[in-house]
């Protein structure tokens, strides 16, 4: 299994961006089809974006497309989420997400929070 740390959450205004990243210990990053989920307060976790392991394929919740981009740099062991034109409802913690074969790991979360 991998290990997870996600950094880059923050308060930001409405119509703004940032940038999350998550990064990955171990050698066998690159076959680890990687997502991002959040969870807003008082709602389930959901889905926002997933990238397989060359990142020639990215798939993405209908209410974050064309506004966020996933992306992952193998070298560096990261998978990264740009967000842009933030909304108040994208407020929630993120997390990052490594799916294997046979098992998967959950990061601890970065929180996001977008004013208006």
């Amino acid at each position: 299994q991998v290990q997870l740390v996600e950094s880059g959450g923050g308060l930001v205004q409405a119509g703004g961006s940032l940038r999350l990243a998550c990064a990955a210990s171990g050698r066998t990053f690159s076959t680890y089809v990687m997502g991002w989920f959040r969870q807003a307060p008082g709602k389930e976790r959901e889905f926002v974006a997933r990238i397989w392991w060359s990142g020639g394929a990215t798939s993405y919740a209908e209410s974050v497309k064309g506004r966020f981009t996933i992306s992952r740099d193998n070298a560096r062991n990261t998978v990264y989420l740009q967000m842009n034109s933030l909304k108040v409802e994208d407020t929630a913690v993120y997390y990052c997400k490594a799916e294997g074969l046979d098992n998967s790991s959950w990061g601890q979360g970065t929180r996001v929070t977008v004013s208006s």
